[in-house]
């Protein structure tokens, strides 16, 4: 769909490091949440006042419009709106809250069992809330640097998402109103999105440090283990999962696999193993076996980095997959050589200070949270 570009906004806390690099508008952001930092109370308050909202009257406006909306006509209903976490002198209201977990609820809301039901939605709420917190302390942290971004710079990457997504004015203000935002609350959002990523690149990014050392290290690695192979040859064992799985199920399955495991690592052979507890009836009668893999080739991306780090014989799991856990075993090896040191050099160091801007950035993030008043209020 046209609007779909914005469904990555709950996301935005792990958008790309560098994205908006330092004096480079126009830059592409993952779209953002909705904003939480409209009215600012004392630090430390009393427990907030409710706030009465209009019905349907879309997230909150820029900062200083979380006000009750007094327009409407009369005899309209007004919904109560509420804030649900503090930090510092800046609130987050529960209708925020809401809109930004929207895209993180369909999955819960389809379980059957209600008690796991409410369990899985109130744990999500709680990660989503938690994510906001930490995006609001960055945003602070930003402005307490001094660091800004300019209207023009807001406008040239909305102007960037219309050219990619093919919108001009009017589809955008569709495609943002059909997902409960309007184009203030999203200029709003583009630019603490900004901010963060701009004060992470001004505040945490000169203190990465990566010596030749470090790269030389890294290509030693490479060079024994996972980057020199070509293609696995792979055995696997499923665990299956229903499309909603509950806890108990969930649990159950990992102690399926792990028992699995243990026979193997006990002196059992995989692929009889495989024959007796693998749920996958097309290759169970065969030990699992599913043949060869070179980089690129399997089903599903996210299992590469694990089964081209395994070495021949070994067994790895439980490991998630779209139907349930798997258990793969790696029977077979093919090498390629590896390029020169020279030639990688440049491109392990980029990988190694991303890696290494990500753990400061995380560091930073719990240095603001310990530093900072945060009173959560979920109801």
């Amino acid at each position: 769909m046209r609007s779909s570009f914005l469904l990555a906004l709950v996301v935005c806390a792990s958008a790309p490091l560098g994205a908006f690099a330092d004096n480079k508008p126009g830059a592409d952001p993952a779209p953002p949440a909705k904003p939480a930092d409209a009215t600012r109370p004392p630090a430390k308050p009393a427990e907030p006042a409710p706030i009465a909202t209009q019905p349907n009257a879309g997230p909150a406006g820029p900062a200083g419009s979380r006000t009750a909306a007094g327009a409407g006509g009369r005899g309209a209903k007004l919904k109560v709106d509420y804030v649900v976490a503090v930090v510092n002198d800046a609130i987050v209201l529960n209708s925020e809250l809401e809109a930004r977990r929207v895209p993180v609820m369909a999955e819960a809301q389809q379980i059957a069992d209600p008690k796991e039901r409410e369990r899985r939605i109130a744990k999500l709420t709680s990660q989503v809330l938690d994510e906001m917190v930490n995006d609001e302390l960055e945003v602070q942290a930003a402005e307490a640097a001094k660091i800004d971004v300019e209207s023009s710079e807001v406008q040239a990457a909305l102007d960037d998402i219309k050219q990619q997504n093919n919108l001009d004015d009017t589809g955008l203000a569709s495609a943002l109103s059909a997902q409960g935002f309007t184009l203030a609350n999203y200029k709003q959002e583009v630019r603490r999105q900004m901010l963060r990523l701009r004060a992470e690149n001004q505040l945490i990014a000169p203190k990465v440090q990566v010596s030749e050392e470090d790269v030389r290290a890294r290509y030693d690695q490479m060079a024994r283990r996972t980057e020199q192979v070509q293609a696995v040859k792979l055995s696997h064992m499923l665990f299956k999962l229903p499309d909603h799985p509950t806890e108990q199920q969930i649990a159950e399955a990992k102690e399926k696999a792990a028992k699995a495991i243990a026979r193997v690592r006990g002196g059992e052979e995989f692929a009889k193993v495989a024959q007796s507890d693998s749920e996958d009836d097309a290759t169970k009668s065969t030990g699992g076996e599913l043949g060869w893999f070179q980089h690129g080739s399997m089903a599903n991306p996210e299992w590469e980095p694990i089964v081209f780090a395994m070495d021949k014989g070994d067994v790895r799991g439980p490991v998630t997959g779209p139907q349930g856990f798997h258990v793969f075993q790696v029977t077979e090896i093919k090498r390629s050589d590896l390029k020169p040191f020279n030639e990688m050099k440049e491109q392990l160091s980029r990988e190694l200070r991303r890696r290494e801007q990500e753990k400061l950035i995380q560091n930073w993030r719990d240095d603001l949270r310990k530093k900072a008043y945060i009173d959560i209020k979920l109801q």
